[in-house]
């Protein structure tokens, strides 16, 4: 169970097993679905859905589509179902999103600020 929820730690991750959890979607529609985020990221992320039996693949030429493997979620099923009722992750996402846009120079810069701050003291 373990594995299942550190796969299901981030909501990215939990977007993608929504976008696959009724209707099987090639990797590339998934892809898209993220516009900011690239293939390769998307890509690593299906993986770890994989490994952690919350997704399965299949290869059809060059593409590889994936399905949400809902028996694999035990009790967590009704609560990320909730989740996406509610939209709560949706603001997650969004949140993560964001941040990511943003990147790390916001989190240098506070550093530098609180260093500053206790030289002075």
């Amino acid at each position: 169970m373990s594995a299942v929820l550190r796969a299901l730690n981030t909501p990215r991750r939990r977007e993608l097993l929504r976008l696959v959890w009724d209707q099987e979607q090639a990797a590339g529609d998934l892809h898209r679905a993220f516009g900011d985020v690239t293939f390769g990221a998307v890509s690593q992320h299906l993986r770890v859905l994989e490994d952690a039996g919350l997704v399965v693949s299949r290869r059809e030429g060059r593409n590889r589509y994936y399905l949400a493997r809902k028996s694999g979620l035990g009790p967590l099923r009704d609560w990320l179902e909730s989740m996406w009722d509610s939209g709560l992750d949706r603001l997650a996402l969004e949140a993560e999103l964001e941040a990511a846009r943003r990147g790390p120079r916001g989190s240098r810069r506070t550093k530098a600020v609180t260093k500053k701050k206790r030289k002075r003291t």
